[in-house]
């Protein structure tokens, strides 16, 4: 085997939490930061809270705030067209209109 490959032991390795709490274990890194502890995660605490470090809550609401006005304007759009093709029908008479002027007309 080859020696010295194995990285090195820190037994009093620190461990930083974003709230605040610190704690030593054992360790290959001297000093790790992590976001969430067992002092500030919910399901250990009972209380509901958002960790958003990337910004993910507020793309997932704008998301779902920009589907909803395209929603609308789609909406608005597919009823304009419906009241145009109504309008267009209005205008126009239907066949069965056109066959019964004809048989008005021819004399029997």
């Amino acid at each position: 085997m080859k020696a010295n490959i194995q990285p090195a032991w820190h037994a009093e390795a620190t461990i930083t939490c974003a709230c605040g709490n610190t704690f030593t274990t054992g360790s290959t890194l001297p000093a790790i930061r992590v976001e969430i502890c067992s002092k500030c995660h919910p399901f250990f605490t009972g209380q509901q809270k958002f960790i958003d470090t990337l910004g993910q809550v507020d793309r997932f609401i704008k998301k779902t705030e920009t589907s909803k006005t395209k929603q609308e304007e789609r909406k608005k759009i597919l009823e304009a067209r419906k009241s145009k093709v109504e309008n267009k029908k209005k205008d126009r008479p239907s066949l069965k209109d056109l066959l019964m002027q004809a048989r008005k007309q021819i004399p029997s």
